[in-house]
């Protein structure tokens, strides 16, 4: 292995505290006022109208430019394989939402091509998604369960379900909370709000799409097994959903349970197959189609249904459906779910379309996806659509095909498009049973999520608990609240870091003007004299408490006990001043009550002298603070007050210019203490400790001090 080169340095400068540096650096007083911000943010010039325009409407700039020699084929071969893909897929996603399958074909049209305007990525393929097909499904059961539309048909002496009434006011559900979750969608783009994707970290999310998933096999439960267990709603609705389908097992249609097994197993086995040969094969293996269209065959020419009760997908309407606004009386009972749709949405598209950026050198505008998906999602419900996101497979399989561009997922619209007009028809005999099958084998890569749990264990315990407590949450509470539960419980976690920082005393690697903790480093020695301590988390209220204790533990320095010491002790000097006086009075042979009365008898005020064992000085390394509150600010004047009254001074390090003024809007520096005991950093702050003690007014020692980091020297020159 190389020896690592070394490189020397030296330094000399004066040692600056935070006067120095603002003369030396000219501090600019100006500030710019709100009424300037908001009239230049008004200001409309061409540039930036055209910018504005080319922002908001990203296929005007990249369209133009589009090159058909580089990326015509790879988008043609790419869009007709992700078209493919999503027949299936939108098919079986729309039974996780509870409404009909040809309106996940819907899905997979419309809002395509509104992104395909508006989007920023290249590389996602927007349309049906599993995780948002089960939330939706769970507000179209819970709105218009199935009970409300079942009758009592005296003939056969049996229940009877209007599956066309049921259908048609579950499509009226997911349009509504569909239309609001977009709405939200555009209103947080439009007002610079995509940062609120930094509160889903990636254990979150993909603990949350895991449990998400959970939700999603046992939904399809039912369709494997030909039974139909009651919904339940609300927390816990998983357990008991699954309990109902033990209890009902027993009634298992075996014809739909081996459909569903062969299936599975052929899946499984395709799929492997299409991995072993994808390197040889340019376009990968539509084993999902594949799939359909055989089970299709053979459940039309078998009469799965007629013979053995296999339940099928039934009617597919050809056409498109008319444009109608959904319905306003809706709104304010799917309100919640519609917002927890946005950010999931967004959530999932963002995170994949980063990686896709990262991958490929280009930029995902944050804000300009929100206002893409939201107009995707707002459209296409309009034409009958449920909420949209993005899916890993079909991005994955786009990207794979040769997909360079959004044109890609405009053709696959036009592949689902044909599909709609004219072929939709021929899939009705297809078992819903299959579709199921399909959602299991394309959920294998939710499921092995589960390996980050020992991943996360041996690089960050926390955001393995937050992914664990996540996934439990969400299996728990159901999708839409278990996502609020989990953001809530992730913000806990960085609460509860900064409440339980790490605690250090600095020491100086020798030679150097490097200060590490003292129970980290070997060869880090302790300045003589001098304290240096460091918090891990800014100071705020919740920890401000803790920094002072922390700080006298770890100095070793009882403050309350020297400072009643002290008061004891002064006390006791003025009675004995008192006494020694009285004495005197006696001595003299004069009225001492009658003399103390009338004049004040002179106490000599004796300094405090501090303990020699003590530090001379502390120093506190602010350079972790990022921000100050009130009662951080009134905590730091504290410490200087109670440590400076025992002999101890006590100076700032390392203070972040925003730090600096929430110290003086906050009042901590006065005609006794100015910006002279704040310092540039450790070592300067160390120096002047060093040299002596420092003075709150500047001026009062014409001194400066120079350094030399390689011998650490000080030069005190008197003016």
């Amino acid at each position: 292995m190389a020896e690592r080169r070394r490189m020397s340095y030296s330094v000399h400068r004066d040692v600056l505290d935070e006067v120095a540096v603002d003369e030396m650096a000219e501090k600019s007083e100006s500030k710019t006022s709100l009424c300037e911000k908001v009239r230049r943010s008004m200001r409309c010039s061409g540039a930036r109208t055209k910018s504005c325009l080319l922002g908001s409407v990203p296929v005007v700039s990249w369209l133009p430019r589009y090159s058909i020699k580089e990326n015509a084929l790879g988008d043609l071969v790419s869009g007709i394989s992700v078209g493919i893909m999503q027949l299936p897929q939108g098919m079986a996603y729309a039974l996780l939402a509870a409404v009909p399958p040809v309106f996940g074909l819907y899905s997979s049209f419309y809002p395509v091509l509104i992104y395909f305007i508006f989007g920023t990525s290249k590389h996602i393929s927007v349309g049906t998604y599993a995780v948002m097909s089960v939330m939706i499904g769970g507000v179209t059961e819970r709105l218009a369960p199935e009970s409300d539309f079942t009758t009592w048909d005296n003939v056969t002496n049996s229940s009877i379900v209007d599956i066309a009434a049921r259908d048609a006011e579950r499509i009226r559900v997911a349009v509504a909370v569909t239309f609001l979750s977009g709405l939200f969608q555009i209103l947080l783009g439009l007002v610079q709000f995509g940062f609120v994707v930094t509160y889903l970290s990636d254990p979150l999310v993909r603990g949350y799409t895991t449990g998400a998933a959970i939700h999603v096999i046992v939904s399809q439960l039912k369709y494997t097994f030909g039974i139909n267990p009651p919904r339940y709603s609300g927390p816990l609705s998983l357990i008991y959903t699954v309990l109902e389908i033990c209890y009902i097992i027993p009634e298992t249609n075996i014809g739909t349970l081996v459909v569903s097994i062969v299936t599975i197993i052929s899946l499984i086995l395709a799929k492997e197959l299409n991995a072993y040969l994808s390197k040889k094969l340019p376009v990968p293996i539509p084993v999902e189609l594949v799939c359909v269209i055989i089970t299709t065959v053979i459940s039309w020419q078998v009469n799965l249904t007629g013979r053995y009760g296999v339940d099928v997908v039934g009617e597919i309407p050809s056409g498109l459906q008319p444009p109608v606004f959904p319905a306003a009386s809706l709104f304010g009972r799917v309100i919640g779910d519609a917002f927890a749709l946005a950010v999931v949405g967004y959530g999932i598209a963002i995170s994949l379309g980063r990686i896709f950026a990262l991958k490929y050198g280009y930029k995902v505008d944050s804000n300009q996806e929100l206002i893409a998906l939201g107009l995707s999602n707002s459209f296409g419900a309009i034409f009958q659509c449920f909420a949209i996101s993005c899916s890993m497979s079909r991005s994955l399989v786009q990207e794979s095909t040769g997909g360079r561009t959004q044109v890609a997922g405009v053709l696959s619209a036009v592949v689902i498009l044909f599909i709609t007009l004219w072929i939709g028809r021929l899939f009705e005999d297809l078992p819903k049973a299959v579709l199921a099958a399909i959602i299991y084998v394309n959920l294998h890569g939710i499921m092995k999520q589960f390996l980050d749990i020992p991943a996360l264990w041996k690089s960050n315990r926390v955001d393995m608990v937050v992914w664990v407590v996540t996934f439990i949450l969400t299996v728990l509470l159901n999708p839409d609240l278990g996502l609020a539960a989990s953001i809530g419980f992730s913000m806990l976690t960085v609460i509860f870091r900064t409440q339980l920082p790490k605690y250090s005393l600095l020491g100086q690697l020798p030679d150097t003007d490097i200060y590490k903790p003292l129970e980290d480093y070997n060869q880090v020695r302790h300045v003589p004299g001098i304290v240096i301590f460091r918090s891990s988390a800014t100071l705020y209220f919740a920890n401000a408490e803790m920094y002072q204790d922390a700080l006298g533990e770890k100095s070793g320095i009882d403050v309350t006990k020297l400072l009643s010491a002290k008061k004891k002790l002064e006390a006791k000097r003025k009675r004995q001043e008192k006494k020694a006086a009285k004495k005197e009075l006696e001595k003299n042979g004069a009225d001492v009550d009658k003399e103390l009365k009338q004049k004040d008898v002179a106490i000599i005020e004796v300094d405090f002298e501090p303990d020699p064992s003590l530090p001379r000085a502390i120093v506190l390394d602010l350079s972790p603070v990022n921000f100050l509150d009130t009662v951080g600010v009134k905590t730091l004047k504290s410490i200087r007050r109670d440590y400076g009254e025992i002999g101890i001074d006590v100076v700032l390090a390392g203070c972040q210019s925003g730090v600096v003024e929430t110290l003086q809007n906050g009042g901590f520096f006065n005609d006794r203490v100015t910006k002279s005991c704040l310092f540039a950093t450790v070592h300067d702050a160390v120096l002047r400790c060093q040299a002596g003690k420092t003075k709150s007014h500047r001026g009062e020692e014409n001194e400066y001090y120079t350094v030399d980091s390689d011998q650490e020297e000080i030069r005190a020159t008197h003016l």
